[in-house]
């Protein structure tokens, strides 16, 4: 999986996502976007440094339990594929129904390149408090007007 994982505390949709990877998964690749790829989203100037957000995945991993942080591996993203891509040891990717599309993208690249595909998992959309999905996009919004 992969993302930018900003505002963690605020986005029951991402820790729906590394809850479900974590269950499926006997090791875990998280792809974190890079600070120098996370500037081209909007409002990126609101976007926690790479640093802390790292740090905010592994406590918050570690909160579900103490294991987990010993069984993952964040990987900078620089781009929207990072190395799964490349690496044939990556057999799961799990997805949103919002971001699924680069799940296959990625599974289209890889059977190019002589790769298994991936199981892809789509987890559904997280509804926020108003009714609608909860994006990242839609936190930094919100905090751009406080």
């Amino acid at each position: 999986m992969g993302g930018t994982f900003d505002h963690l505390h605020l986005h029951d949709g991402h820790k729906l996502l590394l809850k479900t990877a974590f269950r499926l998964g006997k090791h875990v690749a998280i792809g974190l976007v890079t600070d120098e790829f996370a500037k081209e989203k909007e409002f990126a100037n609101l976007i926690e440094p790479y640093t802390v957000r790292e740090k905010n995945i592994i406590k918050y991993i570690s909160s579900i339990n103490p294991e987990y942080s010993n069984r993952c591996t964040i990987i900078p993203l620089k781009d929207s594929f990072g190395p799964s891509i490349t690496n044939p040891d990556i057999e799961i990717h799990v997805s949103s129904e919002e971001t699924y599309k680069v799940a296959f993208e990625i599974n289209e690249i890889r059977a190019q390149r002589g790769l298994q595909r991936m199981v892809i998992v789509i987890i559904p959309l997280v509804l926020g408090e108003d009714g609608t999905r909860i994006s990242s996009t839609k936190i930094r919004k919100k905090l751009s007007k406080l």
